[in-house]
């Protein structure tokens, strides 16, 4: 509870489908076929669509990355956030507008009175993402999602929505998973990280853990190619050479193996298993308790996060 949990990963990992398996929104051709689900001890796999249809917007809110496609062109702002609002609540008519404003007001959005008799298309991309969150937020859900909300705004109104969204989540003890791909935003705003990559978990740790000692080859690339102040200006970027694998036909071993400048011939063989260090954990054939010291790149960087650990 009041957790804020960053999903990382390039395109095509998995990030997205992690959030529509958790709503259960997944496209006809996508289905859960294995694995759990829970919410409070309870499996949401099992449950049926009425349940669901209860759990979504009151115990567990999504805000999509397009505000402009997730937002009904014909209808009001204040008739999409009233209908939220409605339908989990008590709270009608007069009431559910008294609320709608207090929501847009919540969120920073001047004239609040106005704005609900506005239509999406006459707001801005930063405002229209303002008024996705305070939809989402209006009936204290216990889980807010995030899919990527910030993405296609400039830098400043990012800022102040990431600012807008911790603030709500220390006021009201919302948990967070916040999906992105941006480690800057991370950085920012969360507690724990998961890495994700070919559909599966490479690593997870806290924030500090994460960026003061990665463990995983991707997640060593993921921070070798952001810019820092500390960074000398005339070293070129580094990139990960190669493209993310086809998931329509799932790699054998690792899914990053062929990426990867540390890759043994184990690791497109087999999928490795997790290595727990402490809080944290990573998937890798070269962080296993048997792999060799000699010549291991990894080995000195799991010695510091056991060290750490104890």
């Amino acid at each position: 509870p009041g957790e804020v949990l960053g999903i990382v990963g390039e395109s095509g990992s998995g990030k997205s489908v992690t959030a529509y398996s958790i709503m259960q929104i997944l496209a006809d051709t996508g289905r859960i076929t294995s694995g759990h689900i829970l919410y409070k001890g309870q499996d949401l796999t099992t449950w049926d669509a009425r349940q669901m249809s209860g759990f979504r917007g009151k115990c567990c809110s999504i805000v999509f990355q397009d505000p402009m496609t997730s937002l009904n062109p014909v209808f009001t702002i204040g008739n999409q956030l009233r209908e939220a609002i409605e339908l989990h609540t008590e709270r009608k008519g007069k009431a559910s507008l008294a609320r709608a404003i207090e929501m847009l007001e919540l969120v920073g959005i001047n004239e609040p009175q106005k704005r609900v008799k506005q239509y999406p298309h006459e707001l801005s991309g930063g405002m229209r993402q303002r008024v996705m969150i305070a939809m989402a937020l209006a009936n204290h859900p216990d889980l807010l999602i995030a899919d990527e909300p910030t993405t296609a705004l400039d830098v400043t109104i990012q800022h102040q929505i990431l600012k807008q969204m911790r603030s709500l989540q220390e006021e009201y003890g919302t948990s967070i998973i916040f999906i992105t791909h941006d480690l800057g935003v991370v950085a920012e705003l969360c507690d724990r990280v998961v890495v994700l990559y070919g559909g599966l978990v490479m690593e997870e740790a806290e924030i500090n853990d994460l960026f003061e000692n990665p463990l995983h080859p991707y997640t060593m690339g993921l921070l070798a190619s952001i810019p820092g102040l500390t960074k000398d200006k005339s070293e070129r970027l580094q990139s990960i050479p190669g493209s993310p694998p086809d998931m329509t036909k799932p790699p054998k071993g690792c899914p990053f193996a062929s990426r990867c400048q540390f890759a043994r011939n184990i690791c497109a063989a087999e999928c490795p298993p997790f290595v727990q260090v402490g809080s944290r954990q990573a998937r890798c054939w070269l962080l296993q308790p048997d792999a060799p010291a000699e010549g291991n790149p990894l080995h000195e960087k799991l010695a510091e996060a056991e060290r750490k650990a104890h």
